[in-house]
């Protein structure tokens, strides 16, 4: 039983003592009246402590299935912010007519597991465009990875892949310095990446990623978006060619790849 729907039922009973009587048709019921009802209420909870439990349940119930909906209906909404955002970085063909989008955190485990299936996808499927949501929730260290990859995108798009690669592929700890490293061997001028990484628009880009992930009730990594559809975890391959293939045929009669 969690604390906060606890709290909720609470609310619910209290309410229920300030509302006007039905029985008497008064304002409000008078101070013996509210004493009789409370001991009625009271003696029954204790000799039925399920019905709190069950409220409780519906409750939760209702509020899961009212966060889903309203995450669909985000997914619909914001779908430009999901696949034409230029401050994402994209790879695979920008023209393909199946757009797929991973929420990632460059320290997650279930995200580098699932990466050599999301490259044979890509070199598979010429027709897949994909797209980097820079979602960095595993501590100060993948802040910097995220802020160090959307500055290498910035500065050069051609490159910014090797460097994704080459993030994803470390083990261990990621702290600036081995970031910088990796940047180098990607191809970039670390200088100039240090000096990139400072500009306000990137913290914006990311404070965007992480509102946008809010709203589709997105709360770890990976999560893909195909379509109108979202898959969290790490994904089987069967599962994304599967989905690939479903958003296709989609496309031909609703546009949303």
């Amino acid at each position: 039983m969690g604390f906060r729907s606890l709290v909720a039922t609470l609310a619910v009973v209290a309410v229920t003592f300030s509302l006007p009587s039905p029985i008497t048709g008064t304002d409000a019921l008078d101070t013996g009246q509210k004493e009789a009802m409370e001991k009625v209420v009271r003696e029954y909870l204790l000799k039925h402590p399920e019905v709190i439990v069950e409220a409780i349940r519906t409750f939760q119930a209702r509020e899961e299935q009212a966060t889903k909906e309203r995450a669909q209906a985000n997914l619909v909404a914001r779908r430009n912010e999901l696949v034409n955002d230029p401050t994402s970085p994209i790879a695979g063909n920008p023209d393909g007519d199946v757009t797929i989008v991973e929420f990632f955190d460059y320290r997650c485990g279930f995200c580098k597991q699932v990466l050599p299936i999301v490259m044979a996808l890509m070199e598979d499927d010429p027709n897949v465009r994909y797209v980097f949501k820079e979602f960095p929730i595993l501590g100060p260290e993948s802040v910097v990875a995220s802020r160090a990859a959307l500055a290498a995108w910035r500065l050069d798009k051609d490159k910014y892949l090797a460097f994704h690669l080459a993030l994803m592929g470390s083990r261990g700890s990621l702290p600036e310095s081995k970031v910088m490293k990796l940047a180098a061997k990607s191809g970039y001028d670390v200088e100039e990446l240090r000096r990139e990484l400072t500009d306000p628009e990137i913290e914006v880009a990311l404070k965007q990623n992480l509102q946008l992930a809010d709203s589709l009730n997105i709360n770890g990594t990976p999560t893909f978006i195909i379509g109108n559809r979202l898959f969290p975890g790490a994904i089987t391959a069967k599962a994304l060619n599967g989905a690939v293939a479903d958003t296709r045929e989609a496309c031909q009669k609703t546009g949303i790849c």
